[in-house]
């Protein structure tokens, strides 16, 4: 029997060799992040536990007594109330006419109307303002209270009408706002001269060179001071066919001002 032929060997084919450093690698993913976090939880449980230590071994606060100390009452009597003279409550809250200046001897009576016995409504002394309509709404919310009025003419032509008007300012100071607008006019007029009034704040007196004139009629000069203390404000107002001097102006308002 003949024997079968020999199958040669045949050679595997050879796998190349990858290296190592040619090998893709796989990225592990999260694995920093977890790290992260693990470590910022220790963090806050370290840190809680060194908080809980440390005001472990304080002593405890000690609350304040809820009783207090009993003031000792003064002794002996009240004070007396001021009197009338010294109270200016009193003398603002009753005849407001009783504040104003006295007509001097040997003048007359004005040639216009001033108030209703001495006093002056709302409506009248609004009109004495060119735009009344609104000049009324403006007082009504300044919470007008009253005016009241005085006027005379002397020999020398000069004609003085002097008001106090009284707010009741529950919502702000309107007697000096009614002072303030009335300034913002005087400081307006062209030609005049102005001076504090001593011992009034912001009180101030003006002299108007320029003459108010009107054909058939003389010039008019001017002269006006405004201020106010408390509740009331002042106006006076002085007209004459001649410049109205310093000193009368100056003089009337000082005076007025000492009786408020």
């Amino acid at each position: 029997m003949s024997e079968a032929p020999e199958t040669p060997e045949v050679a595997a084919p050879e796998t190349p060799e990858v290296a190592a450093s040619d090998a893709p690698r796989k990225r592990r993913r999260g694995r920093t992040a977890v790290l992260i976090a693990a470590a910022a939880v220790l963090g806050v449980v370290a840190g809680t536990c060194t908080g809980y230590l440390v005001q472990a071994d304080r002593e405890p606060t000690r609350l304040p007594p809820l009783s207090q100390p009993v003031l000792a009452q003064s002794k002996g009597k009240a004070p007396e109330p001021l009197s009338a003279d010294r109270d200016r409550r009193v003398k603002t809250d009753g005849d407001l006419r009783e504040l104003l200046l006295k007509k001097p001897r040997g003048t007359r009576e004005p040639d216009w109307p001033t108030g209703e016995d001495g006093w002056m409504d709302l409506a009248e002394y609004a009109g004495n303002y060119e735009e009344s309509g609104s000049m009324f709404g403006q007082l009504a919310m300044d919470e007008f209270r009253r005016a009241a009025v005085v006027g005379w003419l002397d020999d020398d032509d000069y004609s003085v009408e002097i008001r106090l008007v009284q707010f009741r300012q529950e919502g702000h100071r309107a007697a000096a706002g009614n002072v303030e607008n009335s300034q913002y006019w005087a400081d307006d007029a062209e030609d005049t001269d102005s001076w504090a009034l001593p011992g009034t704040g912001e009180g101030r007196a003006y002299v108007h060179n320029d003459p108010y004139t009107e054909p058939g009629y003389e010039p008019l000069y001017s002269a006006e001071a405004h201020a106010w203390r408390g509740d009331i404000s002042m106006e006076i107002w002085v007209y004459g066919i001649k410049p109205v001097p310093k000193k009368m102006i100056m003089d009337l308002a000082e005076r007025q001002m000492e009786r408020l």
